[in-house]
């Protein structure tokens, strides 16, 4: 694993430093920057939508978007390395993916795995510029970390099959033109095998949306409800109970996206604790604080070089096994375990002294870390993974083995 750039990686981390530098939205620098754990600085999502798709087009123009996508789909063909680089001279400006990380992130690997060749080249290139966002809807009311056990309907019809149920935390419905569904096709096969994965316009008659309100006010996620939605089978992906397979597609992308690209919050700890308190010491000078910060240090520096182990895997023609899921694990209880220590330094003292802006990024930053835990598999889904998957330790028994309409429910199937 090289850790220094080479002389062409080099040269091409100095072109996008000076195209960024020519061509980002500075002036709205500030308020993205409070964006980093999910804040929103803007006074209306819209006003924030625009902002986000004005630069993903400008990058898309100019050929900087989607780095490693063909050339056929709206990409560049780049290496994942170079990649990583553009990403990490964004910068600031790297928050404004948010809007996007779902379809470009998660969804659009699925597509280009499963979609047939006219549909990649129909909808790709939108996801690329910015033009669509895609959604995906997994989660359920009674099936959120068991994936597998999704109830939503899909039930074979002419030309098509027909989609009744409801779906549950779904991010940026609201705001998404698609989005992708994983169904239940078959009662009478095991939960794994009875589902199939489709995607859908969010405009179809019998969908509809209802936003999430969350504690902060914010609606990042929504309700879904399908009455009777008719698909037709050229929008399914993969094969007809093959669906789980498709999802593992998914779900292998969303850990790998979301490990490698979530905040942790030490660098905003580290300049807390070095700020001096109304009695002019710094939380830092003690040496509790200094054994906290260098824990962190250590597990964020882990987290950057298993991103460095993931992307050598890449660059190798390979894909990453079960260690993606690393990387969300312990990122995510990181940021909430750090914002949880930086509330702790603000107390009644640090509030008075660190103004209220610095406040809700620690809250913002807690929260987000509750969120980020659950997201993609929670950690005891995750861990399950490590275990089985990468260290090979015995499976934990399962009592829902057999056909999905034998398996006790907590309600009747629809």
């Amino acid at each position: 694993m090289n850790l220094t750039d080479l002389p062409r990686h080099a040269a091409f981390r100095l072109e996008v430093r000076d195209w960024i530098r020519q061509h980002a939205p500075w002036d709205q620098l500030a308020r993205i920057r409070r964006m980093r754990f999910a804040g929103q600085p803007f006074e209306t999502e819209h006003e924030w939508l625009d902002v986000a798709r004005r630069w993903q087009r400008k990058k898309f123009d100019a050929g900087w978007a989607c780095l490693v996508w063909p050339l056929e789909y709206g990409g560049r063909g780049l290496s994942p390395t170079e990649n990583v680089i553009f990403q990490e001279e964004e910068g600031p400006f790297a928050e404004l993916f948010g809007p996007f990380m779902i379809g470009q992130g998660f969804v659009a690997p699925t597509l280009m795995a499963y979609a047939s060749e006219a549909h990649k080249r129909r909808y790709l290139p939108a996801l690329a510029s910015g033009e669509s966002i895609w959604c995906q809807m997994f989660s359920e009311p009674a099936a959120g970390s068991d994936l597998a056990g999704v109830r939503l309907r899909a039930t074979r019809c002419d030309r098509g099959w027909k989609l009744s149920g409801q779906k549950l935390w779904t991010s940026g419905a609201h705001h998404s033109s698609h989005g992708i569904v994983l169904a239940r096709s078959d009662l009478d096969a095991p939960k794994h095998r009875g589902l199939t994965m489709f995607y859908v316009e969010m405009a179809s008659p019998g969908i509809t949306v209802r936003p999430v309100r969350q504690l902060s006010g914010a609606s990042h996620f929504n309700e879904v409800f399908f009455d009777d939605v008719f698909v037709p089978d050229e929008q399914r992906l993969g094969d007809e109970g093959g669906g789980w397979q498709v999802a593992l597609t998914t779900l292998s992308n969303e850990r790998m996206t979301l490990g490698a690209s979530t905040p942790t919050g030490f660098d905003e700890l580290f300049e807390l604790a070095r700020r001096p308190g109304a009695d002019g010491a710094a939380p830092i000078e003690s040496p509790i604080v200094r054994e906290r910060i260098a824990e962190w240090y250590a597990k964020v520096t882990g987290l950057r070089y298993g991103v460095y182990r993931i992307l050598a895997t890449l660059e190798r023609g390979e894909q990453p096994g079960p260690e993606v899921a690393v990387g969300k694990l312990v990122g995510a209880r990181t940021t909430q375990d750090i914002a949880a220590f930086g509330l702790d330094l603000l107390g009644a003292r640090g509030r008075a002294a660190a103004g209220d802006d610095v406040v809700s990024q620690f809250h913002e930053m807690f929260c987000f870390g509750a969120i980020h835990r659950i997201e993609g598999g929670t950690d005891e889904v995750l861990r399950n993974i490590l275990a089985e998957r990468a260290l090979g330790l015995p499976p934990e028994p399962r009592a829902d083995r057999g056909p999905f309409r034998d398996i006790p429910i907590a309600r009747p199937l629809p």
